[in-house]
């Protein structure tokens, strides 16, 4: 645990006790401060109850004028659909409002001697991009220690010492509670529409994600779509280190895909880093990008090509990213849970070709329209969750489907129809292009049911396993 030191003998409010808001009552008690903490769940509130130096209560009834700074969970409401009760009180109180990424990154400053620090955001891809590079470092010798969006809290991180390396995925609604996040590596891995809700504008979003590699000493920016590219070349003007990288193009300078090659170019001459051909676990387009935005942070970090090489081709892969589940004879089934808006369904949809697709759930906006250049390659889609009619209407007379409602009966007819399907791979593919949240608590309880339910089918061999 990182104890918080920065707030000791002080007064806090902390707002939401979910996994990060428990880890960081721990981490300010550690500290020194006095802790007051609500959530509007009973559940979270007695588990907050059982750690020392807490007191659970009403925030509604404290003393604001007292308090040096409120704590908010990055689920609560900062500014849309509009500000949180908790945020308007600490705002009348002229109260500054922060998130435990940002007492991580000030407690870094303080007492963490320059412990390299990877900042990883983007819509899409970091996830795959954090857990690669910890799995580079790791694979290297090095004392990687990966959390903040994915994983372990950030606060719940090994406490600084010699030799250990932070990296953390950031949201935007992290980093929008982190005023002065300043890691080693800030990457931004793309830009598409996401979250408008919390944040009102496409702009306002963008803003987020750009402020946080701005503030990074190298920056490693995607420059397949025309927001992230805006982003590299606006901080480039402003004098800041920025690495570039590419899916889709070569550049002069910065890293690209070439096919399957990994290349880093400086001033036009290129040097391939690593090959990923056979590499199942960085299939498609999308983890070519990932990939990039690994060697590109970790040649920053001062890793060897042969090591991020050597790295690169044991990479496990990340859950319910893409992740092969299970295999019946030529059928292939793939767990791709986490795509949960059309950009990221997009990636899996362009890794196969003849694709049985599971899809469906609570819809972002834009649904699945952007999605009809993939179309000719889905045999037929199964339809689940509520926005089966939305979906449907958008399939129709373009590809055939099925509303089969639930997870289980989705994938009892897709089996079934994979099976008979001639192609030479035919996959099972749930990529919901969805929130999880009509049905499930999380899209990992939404991924972890899908693959429990495809080992349990007759004959599914379980990759590095012996089968069912």
């Amino acid at each position: 645990m990182i104890a918080v030191e920065s707030f000791r003998g002080r007064n806090v409010a902390l707002f939401g006790l979910g996994g990060s808001g428990l880890a960081t009552a721990r981490a300010l008690v550690a500290g020194g401060a006095s802790v007051v903490a609500w959530d509007d769940a009973e559940a979270s509130r007695e588990a907050a109850k059982a750690i020392e130096g807490v007191q659970v209560a009403s925030l509604a009834e404290i003393d604001w004028k007292a308090v040096a700074v409120l704590v908010l969970a990055p689920g609560v409401p900062l500014t849309h659909p509009e500000p949180h009760w908790t945020v308007k009180a600490a705002q009348a109180a002229h109260v500054p409002i922060l998130g435990d990424v940002e007492l991580f990154a000030r407690e870094r400053r303080e007492r963490g001697r320059g412990a390299p620090f990877v900042a990883v955001t983007g819509t899409n891809g970091k996830s795959t991009t954090t857990a690669l590079i910890d799995h580079l470092i790791r694979s290297a010798g090095g004392d990687a220690q990966m959390g903040g969006n994915i994983g372990r809290a950030a606060l719940s991180l090994d406490d600084f010492a010699p030799g250990k390396t932070y990296v953390v995925e950031c949201s935007s609604f992290q980093i929008d509670l982190a005023p002065s996040i300043d890691p080693t590596v800030g990457i931004l891995t793309n830009l598409s529409p996401d979250h408008l809700d919390r944040h009102g504008t496409m702009e306002a979003y963008a803003a987020i994600k750009e402020r946080m590699v701005e503030a990074a000493r190298t920056a490693v920016v995607g420059v397949d779509d025309a927001l992230s590219e805006k982003v590299a070349d606006l901080i480039a003007s402003e004098g800041h280190e920025v690495v570039r990288i590419s899916a889709s193009r070569r550049l002069a300078d910065g890293v690209f895909a070439d096919g399957s090659r990994i290349v880093a170019a400086a001033g036009g001459v290129e040097t391939v880093v690593a090959d990923l051909a056979g590499v199942g676990s960085l299939r498609g387009r999308h983890n070519a990008q990932n990939a990039c935005a690994a060697v590109a942070a970790c040649r920053a970090l001062g890793l060897s090509e042969a090591a991020i090489a050597a790295g690169l081709a044991t990479f496990p892969g990340l859950a319910h990213r893409m992740e092969t589940v299970g295999r019946r004879g030529r059928v292939l089934f793939v767990n791709d849970s986490k795509a949960t808006n059309a950009d990221s369904t997009a990636q899996a949809l362009a890794s196969f070709d003849r694709i049985h697709w599971i899809v469906g759930g609570k819809p972002k906006a834009g649904g699945i329209a952007s999605l009809d250049g993939f179309f000719p390659k889905i045999a037929k889609a199964y339809l689940i969750g509520v926005s089966s009619d939305d979906f449907a209407a958008t399939l129709e007379g373009h590809v055939p489907f099925e509303r089969a409602g639930t997870i289980e009966r989705a994938l009892e007819l897709a089996a079934a129809e994979a099976a008979a399907d001639g192609a030479d791979e035919p996959v099972v593919l749930l990529s919901p292009a969805s929130a999880s949240y009509d049905q499930f608590k999380n899209f990992e309880v939404r991924g972890d049911h899908f693959r429990k339910l495809v080992r349990a089918l007759d004959g599914v061999a379980i990759p590095g396993g012996d089968g069912a």
